[in-house]
């Protein structure tokens, strides 16, 4: 047969390279300033101005500066910056960098299209620098790992795309009759991120010249959804990628091959017919349905035996070749990374139990678990194959293997000094919450109590992502001084034999899983239909069924300014820290149900697009808040947290204040709730919004100036300094602002839970 001449395209993996070097060391900055933030909350007062004459500033005395910022350095925008940059920049950024390297040489031909190549690089790039700024501005949706407004959904949507077309057009003109491992997890990976983000992104826009959005989903399903798409996006972005990059560097590092063929097979079905099942485990003890539960916790346990499959399928790989790992970075990188994934894969189904999840849920020990993951295992996998590609790509040797070392050994130690604090931290502030007097009485009452606590785990926190960021830069020094020493080759000169065309049918005597890796069509029916069941099962019902969430009469829709200070809320990204979800433990109910009915139940969630349960709580569950405190506590807590709460670490919102609310588009929000989500408000309502909110918010402001004096006064003196500019308090954000919060829980009592047929 004859032998055919083309090249590989090292140019795009090089992009790609680029890319993930780039956005890794933003991704752990941001992530760094997060952890300084929760023990140093005045960071942007430092760096913008201060009123607060005890707190050393750039600006001292000038608040205004803080002001101007609009929150861009707010906590809430920072973490989710911080959580789509690793995930959506870092991490992806390295898998097309692996996939397009690797997939050539295991299909032994070039991409499909250089063209789809370069489109699908320059469209995911834009769409991080998107999210940088729209982040920045307060302009997400709050649903986690997935806060991107619809324009930049689509993006994301046709960018990916473009990534299948491309891939799949490479496996089309492959030179290799049978697909490796990798290339089955990139199939997986690609079909079921495509459902993932399709589905739990489906929004309605305000308009389709503005960026706001609301899901079609409300409460309850929402939140399954959600963490559906949340769960499996660890599973499909975070886990099964980097396995198939895993199954290809893994073993041409250690020039050995796959431990086991058998176990890959297993390990590949298993895992993307389970991982689809365990996203209820998030949502242990909440409004969800029980038996959506159940189903989660099931699964999730099922988990460690295709996780650990795949672990060990790694590790057993270094058979006789443990002697390379002693000397050879790359593969000391590797190992800790499998280790982690270890790690990982069996804390979570331990957390997934309900034994665990009532102690662990909320709490930093999730937190610790998911870094396990991600610095370990996405790190440092992330790492190794830099290590890998830059020396062969600009054919030299690693400038320094010494350096390469010291990265290893600071990266492990930042994991170290990042996890266990956390799960001291997780561990004391679970227990905390729990405990009880002898006569019945929480022992500690104050939610400060279990902050304070905990302060120093997360200094500790910070000098392990200290660490973990230092050995990214040594990598950087390194990487630049081997690329300044070497040559790069844009195209690699390759040859191998056409393949043959034998058909597609089975032949006699081939084994079924032969014939599958020659029939990728097959193949992707396959994983698509093994990946679909189990979302299929858990969501169609609970969307489906009336009856999954019961109609609770006394829950009303939201009024216009109500509605608007929860989009206000969003902004902020207030849900970082703060749920809205009470479970049904006595500690919880004790502590935040107030004169308010009980724990949470499903029916009062119907009308929150999207649903706002938060997945941690570094502040106390606000589910319950409305009439806990007056409305001039509101006001003086977002000005600044520390005049009302000695000790709160919760970032200022000075701007909340001074800002008018834009009511532009309210009457344009009731209608699209009225028309598209049978909300229902009366014509009435909404012909007279403006005056439902006038009237709302007067209200308000009185209450305020008759419970603080020093507030009526204040806004006197701005009046009389100000003139025809002045605008006033009951026009301003915060006023929305408060009526949300005050309106929070308030619709049923604890004696009025009446629940309509749902018949």
């Amino acid at each position: 047969m004859e032998t055919q001449k083309f090249n590989y395209d090292n140019n795009i993996v090089r992009a790609f390279l680029y890319a993930t070097i780039t956005f890794g060391l933003v991704g752990f900055l941001l992530g760094l300033t997060a952890a300084l933030m929760l023990f140093y909350p005045e960071l942007p007062e430092f760096l913008f101005g201060t009123d607060d004459t005890t707190i050393q500033s750039l600006r001292s005395g000038n608040i205004q500066g803080l002001i101007n910022t609009q929150g861009a350095l707010g906590f809430g925008r920072i973490r989710m910056l911080h959580t789509s940059a690793v995930i959506f920049a870092f991490v992806c950024n390295s898998f097309f960098c692996g996939a397009y390297y690797s997939m050539q040489r295991l299909l032994k031909t070039r991409m499909y299209s250089d063209t789809l190549s370069w489109i699908h690089f320059w469209t995911w790039q834009i769409m991080i620098i998107s999210v940088v700024i729209t982040f920045l501005l307060g302009i997400n949706t709050s649903k986690e790992y997935a806060e991107h407004e619809w324009p930049i959904d689509i993006l994301i949507t046709i960018s990916w795309v473009v990534f299948g077309i491309n891939m799949f057009g490479t496996i089309a003109k492959r030179r290799v009759r049978h697909l490796y491992v990798a290339i089955w997890f990139f199939i997986g990976t690609w079909i079921a991120v495509a459902m993932l983000h399709i589905f739990n992104n489906l929004e309605i826009p305000l308009s389709f010249t503005g960026w706001k959005s609301y899901s079609i989903y409300a409460g309850a399903k929402d939140a399954l959804v959600q963490w559906w798409y949340g769960h499996n996006a660890v599973a499909f972005v975070l886990t099964t990628p980097v396995l198939g990059l895993m199954y290809y560097f893994l073993p041409k590092a250690a020039d050995r091959p796959v431990f086991s063929y058998k176990l890959s097979i297993i390990h590949f079905w298993s895992l993307i017919f389970v991982y689809l099942w365990a996203g209820p485990h998030h949502l242990q003890y909440t409004a969800l349905p029980a038996w959506a539960q159940a189903v989660g916790t099931g699964f999730s346990i099922m988990l460690i035996a295709p996780s650990w499959g795949g672990m060990l399928n790694g590790l057993l790989t270094l058979r006789g070749a443990w002697d390379k790992v002693r000397e050879n970075p790359i593969l000391k990188f590797f190992v800790v990374a499998v280790t982690c994934y270890g790690m990982a894969t069996f804390e979570g189904p331990l957390l997934a139990t309900k034994s665990l999840n009532k102690i662990g849920h909320y709490t930093d020990w999730v937190i610790g678990h998911v870094h396990i993951g991600a610095l370990g295992w996405n790190g440092f996998m992330a790492f190794g194959i830099i290590y890998y590609l830059i020396p062969i790509m600009w054919r030299t040797q690693l400038w320094s293997k010494k350096l390469a070392n010291w990265h290893f050994w600071l990266g492990t130690l930042g994991i170290i000094f990042y996890a266990v604090p956390m799960y001291i931290s997780g561990f004391t502030q679970g227990l905390m919450w729990k405990q009880f007097n002898p006569d019945g009485t929480l022992l500690w009452k104050n939610w400060l109590d279990t902050v304070t606590a905990i302060i120093p785990y997360y200094k500790m926190r910070f000098l392990g992502g200290l660490f973990y960021l230092s050995g990214a830069v040594l990598m950087v020094i390194n990487a630049v001084k081997t690329i300044k020493q070497g040559s790069f080759q844009k195209d690699v000169p390759a040859e191998a034999p056409a393949l043959a065309n034998i058909g597609t049918t089975r032949k006699e005597g081939e084994g079924v899983h032969l014939w599958l890796e020659r029939t990728p069509k097959l193949l992707s029916i396959l994983a698509f239909i093994t990946i679909a069941i189990g979302g299929l099962v858990e969501i169609i019902p609970t969307l489906a069924l009336k009856q999954s969430v019961p109609t609770i009469t006394a829950v009303k829709p939201y009024s216009p300014l109500e509605l608007e200070g929860r989009d206000l809320y969003i902004r902020e990204g207030c849900n970082a820290c703060h749920s809205q979800m009470i479970r049904p433990f006595r500690d919880e109910i004790v502590r935040f149900n107030g004169k308010n009915g009980q724990y949470s139940k499903a029916g009062e969630f119907i009308y929150d697009r999207p649903f706002l349960w938060g997945s941690k709580r570094t502040g106390p569950d606000l589910h319950r808040e409305g009439g806990r405190n007056p409305d001039s506590w509101h006001f003086k807590h977002m000005y600044n947290p520390r005049i009302t709460s000695a000790g709160s670490i919760m970032p200022r919102f000075p701007w909340l204040i001074t800002n008018k609310l834009d009511r532009s588009k309210m009457v344009d929000k009731i209608k699209l709730m009225k028309s598209y989500f049978e909300v229902p408000y009366t014509k009435p309502e909404i012909d007279s919004a403006g005056q439902w909110a006038d009237n709302q918010s007067k209200a308000i402001v009185k209450r305020i100036y008759a419970e603080a004096t020093d507030i009526k006064d204040q806004m006197e003196k701005e009046r009389a300094t100000k003139g025809a500019s002045f605008v006033p308090l009951e026009k301003r954000e915060i006023v929305a602002m408060i009526a949300y919060l005050q309106r929070l829980g308030t619709d049923i009592k604890t004696n009025q839970i009446q629940t309509a047929s749902a018949e």
